[in-house]
Formats: structure tokens, C-alpha cells, sequence
């Protein structure tokens, strides 16, 4: 399946044993990409964390909640799970780290990919960076933060090379699949942008700093936002 859009988005961050990300990646791209698409899942992305070797991420999409409860049932209870869940449960120190979302007001999520995912069996990774810019709020997103982001921070990110692919913010529905948990209790607003390099991304990342939007959205945070610096894998449809 290639998605336009997904009401529904995990942002899942795992933490793995040292040296076990390469194992995990070959595993995931070879087994769980069209065997996870095949019951309605997206499966929109998946990266190498670059300010850590130890932590993977990925992106996965649904049309709705009781859905999402349906073909995470069918595939954590079928044979492609069954017949690999011990050697990727063999890398993990950490699977919880889940961030529950949908598009936020004014954008209609990910984007339809510019081109049809690698083959199974492809190796090269893009040169491509994908960067997540987490932002953590104390109280959930509203107009007035809306405004300032889609009307004076979106055009100035664009402005400064960073036009925002996809904006999320957090999905308050109750989790229909606890046996997989996620994140509660918390307000994010969350968006993706791809650079060509890395040099690509500094270069942007200068230009925004000096920006007056971007000074007055950190205004509205609880905290610093969290940059996640990710390297599509191979086989990922975002890259």
C-alpha cells in the first residue's frame, strides 16, 4: 500500500542492544514492510537515529483507531510475527517510546511519495536526511499556536530551505492495542522535513535560528524541541 494520508500516525523511537541496529534494519526491510502493509498499516518510513547508533526509528500509518486494533491484532497474532518476533525482540532494550498521532489542523499529513518504495532485497540507503522536530507543550495545541505555526513559521521554514512535509500533533484517543504502549499525558506538535545532505540541513538550521517566528514559537514551549537527525534506511518510502 502507498499512502497519501494517514489519520493515524506512531512515531516509534527503540532502544537496542549495542550493534544491533544493522541486524534489526535487514530484518525489518527483508520481513516487515509488505507483510504489515498487506493487512492496512503504512508503513510511511524507517531511519537510523544519527546522534545515536543504538536507536532505531519508524513511522506507521492507519486509517483509524479500531482499525489500527484489528491489523495490529492480526499481525502481532500471525505467522510473519511468529516466525521472527524472537530475533527482533533479541535486539531490543526498549520498544515503548511511542508517540500517538494525527495531522494537525491545516495539513493533510504525509505527503504521496515522489517515487514507489526499493524493492525487497535493495541495500543502498539514500543520501537523504529526514529530520522530526518534536515539540513539547503543557497544554494541547490550539489556535492561536496553530496560527503562529502555519502562518509565520511554516512560510519562514520554507523560507530558510525546510518547507515541512507532514505536521502532526498528538492523537488523544485511547490506545485500541495495549499490548503495545505509548506515550501519555503528553501535547506534541510534530513536523518532517528531508534535506538532500547534511550540509543541506546546518545550512537551514542557521537561517531558522535567526528568524522572529521561530524565536516565538520556542516561546510557547515547555522545553526545548527535540531535532531527530534520521537516515532512511534502504527499503524506507520517506527518504
Amino acid at each position: 500500500m502507498t499512502p497519501v494520508r494517514c489519520p493515524i500516525v506512531e512515531l516509534r523511537r527503540y532502544t537496542l542492544h549495542p550493534g544491533q541496529r544493522d541486524v534489526l534494519i535487514d530484518l525489518f526491510d527483508r520481513e516487515f514492510v509488505e507483510s504489515q502493509e498487506a493487512l492496512g498499516m503504512a508503513i510511511l518510513g524507517q531511519f537510523r537515529d544519527l546522534d545515536d547508533a543504538d536507536r532505531f526509528v519508524w513511522l506507521r500509518g492507519f486509517d483509524d483507531m479500531p482499525g489500527r486494533a484489528e491489523a495490529l491484532g492480526r499481525f502481532y497474532g500471525g505467522p510473519v510475527w511468529k516466525a521472527h518476533s524472537r530475533e527482533a525482540n533479541a535486539t531490543m532494550v526498549d520498544s515503548d517510546d511511542v508517540l500517538l498521532l494525527r495531522p494537525a489542523e491545516g495539513s493533510t499529513g504525509f505527503p504521496a511519495p515522489a517515487e514507489p518504495r526499493p524493492p525487497a532485497g535493495h541495500t543502498e540507503p539514500p543520501q537523504s536526511l529526514v529530520v522530526a522536530t518534536i515539540c513539547h507543550r503543557d497544554r494541547p495545541v490550539d489556535d492561536e499556536f496553530g496560527d503562529l505555526f502555519m502562518n509565520r513559521l511554516r512560510p519562514a521554514l520554507a523560507e530558510a530551505g525546510g518547507p515541512p512535509l507532514a505536521c502532526l500533533q498528538t492523537e488523544f484517543a485511547e490506545n485500541t492495542f495495549p499490548a503495545l504502549p505509548v506515550r501519555v499525558g503528553e501535547h506534541v506538535f510534530v513536523w518532517f522535513t528531508r534535506f538532500g545532505t547534511a550540509a543541506d540541513h546546518d545550512e537551514y538550521r542557521h537561517r531558522r535560528d535567526r528568524g522572529e517566528p521561530w524565536r516565538d514559537l520556542l516561546a510557547t514551549l515547555a522545553r526545548p524541541p527535540e531535532h531527530l537527525r534520521l537516515a532512511p534506511t534502504a527499503r524506507s518510502l520517506l527518504r
